[in-house]
């Protein structure tokens, strides 16, 4: 039996009709210039061929003694890879719009949890010739950055690489992969709880000291606005790309970080969005960032291993150098307070902050005069040379993230080679004309250069 760890249980009693907790990603490929016109379908054969599975993938939830919901993992022996796997025609004129129209519906829908919660979809038709790879997980077996690895795993720098690895298929054997009793790993666990419990005191000291000299972000310390609403099961995607070394030149400008830019960007488009609407509060709007706590050797491994911290974004600040500056001491305050604590504290002071979000199941929640944080903003690394699948060149690697009740947007953001890939989701009823912030992020960069002479 493999109990649940505390935050996956959360990512599987939280979803709801209206609340999917899957992650997604859009891999957008070119196919080699001599590929035949039926490469995407020898690509789909191929993959559902790969009858081996992963035992992540095969992975839904357990009810031990019959009813005891979301507490314990099962494993499906025979995984049916005919229902994971599935294949789409775009409709004419197969462009951006109509991929786009279609992972929306898509990334609404719920994962059976009668079976492993994961899916894929080759899509094809687009009448450029390319085709897209959708694929989600839910969080409950996954984190974002493990996520990501597992599908760079699959693709290859060479072009002229025929194999073919697939994201649920069996993987390589990891440094710490030598089997351990469940005894063990529950001693194992008890030890490092009693140590946490040991040394919390001091921490928390320490955290309060820091939190008493630095500028940190709490969290029910953000202003409503009409992005933090009750949201529908209905959700919007949009996509987009910006080259990286733009975002560098910023980053060295202003002696920040390529992540501090990344919330710059945001808030900038947040920021016009919100003042388009008449919807810009007078106080700056707060982002949850996601800090990855996974260290090398568990690139592959399953569940979640996320700390978190809080960011003022400055929307208030109209002079884009000076907003960058604030989000970039907010930003370093949270991360020296993760640096303080050890792995398991750090993880169950991220819990803590996200728990206030408990209040989006009262009635009412959002008439109240502040909310947890206003937006998810994550930035995942990802490739950092151009990469291909027998031969398609990956031309773009575009993360999807989850809305909340009383969060309806998320901005993930992952590095693709030479560029930042961008992707949006939010709640189609409550973030009305959502690729508008694709131009207002560009703005925001464009406004950042200038303001700093990048």
């Amino acid at each position: 039996m493999e109990f649940l760890s505390p935050l996956d249980t959360v990512f599987l009693a939280g979803e709801t009709r209206e609340h999917p907790m899957h992650l997604g990603a859009i891999q957008l490929y070119e196919p080699p210039a001599d590929a035949p016109g039926d490469f995407a379908t020898a690509l789909f054969d191929s993959m559902i061929a790969e009858g081996s599975v992963q035992p992540m993938f095969g992975k839904r939830p357990g009810r031990p003694l019959g009813f005891f919901a979301n507490l314990t993992w099962d494993r499906d022996t025979r995984v049916d890879l005919d229902h994971h796997l599935r294949r789409s025609a775009l409709p004419a004129p197969g462009g951006l719009g109509e991929l786009l129209t279609l992972v929306s519906r898509l990334h609404g829908d719920l994962l059976d949890r009668h079976r492993p919660l994961w899916e894929a979809h080759l899509i094809d038709g687009l009448a450029d010739g390319r085709f897209a790879v959708y694929l989600k997980l839910h969080h409950a077996l996954i984190d974002g950055m493990s996520g990501r690895r597992l599908l760079h795993r699959t693709l290859s720098t060479d072009p002229a690489d025929t194999r073919l690895p697939v994201p649920w298929g069996p993987a390589g054997p990891r440094r710490d992969s030598a089997p351990a009793s469940t005894a063990a790993t529950a001693l194992n666990l008890l030890r490092e709880g009693l140590h946490d419990v040991l040394t919390a005191l001091p921490a928390l000291a320490r955290v309060a000291n820091t939190v008493l000299s630095e500028p940190l972000t709490l969290p029910m310390t953000a202003a409503p606005t009409v992005l933090n609403v009750p949201i529908g099961g209905a959700r919007t995607v949009a996509v987009g790309s910006w080259p990286l070394e733009r975002i560098r030149l910023v980053r060295k400008a202003t002696g920040s970080t390529v992540n501090d830019v990344v919330l710059a960007m945001c808030a900038g488009a947040l920021r016009a969005y919100l003042a388009e609407r008449s919807a810009l509060p007078d106080g700056p709007l707060t982002a949850m960032v996601p800090v990855a706590m996974r260290s090398a050797d568990q690139a592959d491994a399953g569940g979640n291993a996320l700390g978190m911290i809080l960011a003022d974004l400055a929307t208030h600040v109209e002079d884009p150098a000076e907003r960058i500056r604030l989000i970039s001491e907010s930003a370093a305050a949270g991360k020296r307070i993760l640096a303080q604590l050890s792995r398991t504290q750090a993880l169950a002071l991220s819990a803590a902050l996200l728990a206030p979000l408990g209040v989006v199941q009262i009635p009412g929640f959002h008439l109240l005069p502040r909310v947890p944080f206003n937006i998810i903003i994550s930035n995942v690394p990802g490739p950092t040379e151009a990469l291909y699948c027998r031969g398609a060149r990956l031309d773009g690697n575009f993360p999807l993230g989850i809305p909340f009740d009383g969060q309806a947007l998320n901005i993930t953001v992952a590095t693709n080679a030479d560029n930042l890939d961008f992707g949006i989701v939010g709640c189609r009823r409550s973030v009305p004309d959502l690729p508008r912030l694709l131009e207002h992020l560009d703005n925001a960069l464009g406004a950042l250069e200038t303001a700093v002479g990048a």
